[in-house]
């Protein structure tokens, strides 16, 4: 355990942003799943396109506030939205 009071501080930080990047990870994996489970349902079930649109841009927001946070990198950021972009194009066309 550290004595330094500074250190101790350090410590609460480094916790604290811990928790705050495993939230922020979380929340980007869930936007992402809810895009994926509405481009896979099943035929009679299939979102509307504008509910897809709605959901890929949440995922969209969601992705761009994560990566201001430095949770992730931009360039896997991009990666991302461009593939997610590319299912979401393809069915909606």
């Amino acid at each position: 355990m550290a004595n330094i009071e500074s250190q101790k501080k350090r410590n609460r930080q480094n916790e604290k942003n811990r928790q705050r990047n495993i939230r922020m990870k979380s929340t980007y994996k869930t936007s992402s799943k809810k895009v994926l489970t509405a481009l896979s349902a099943k035929e009679g079930e299939k979102a509307a396109p504008e509910q897809l649109l709605d959901l890929f841009k949440k995922f969209q927001k969601t992705i761009d506030t994560v990566t201001s946070k430095g949770v992730i990198h931009w360039k896997k950021a991009a990666r991302l939205k461009s593939r997610m972009s590319k299912k979401v194009k393809a069915a909606t066309v």
